[in-house]
């Protein structure tokens, strides 16, 4: 991937983070349950310093789970 690809990806997946965290707070659900999935995206949001491409597909996933109502449960990390 040459440097403007890579810029690119990198502006994609920080708007996508910014939905991503929106979604999250606008959820309905128990406190700890929103700092789970809080935890998950600033988890995301480290690994795309290093490793955007990885992010990219960790956030795909996270946006899945959270589109199809599959949220994290904090007993179970």
């Amino acid at each position: 991937m040459d440097r403007d690809d890579q810029l690119k990806l990198y502006g994609v997946v920080a708007a996508r983070l910014k939905v991503a965290h929106a979604r999250v707070r606008a959820l309905q659900v128990p406190d700890d349950v929103r700092v789970a999935m809080t935890r998950k995206l600033l988890v995301i949001t480290a690994a795309a310093k290093h490793d955007v491409v990885g992010a990219e597909q960790r956030l795909e996933r996270f946006m899945r789970d959270l589109d199809e109502g599959r949220f994290t449960d904090p007993g179970t990390q």
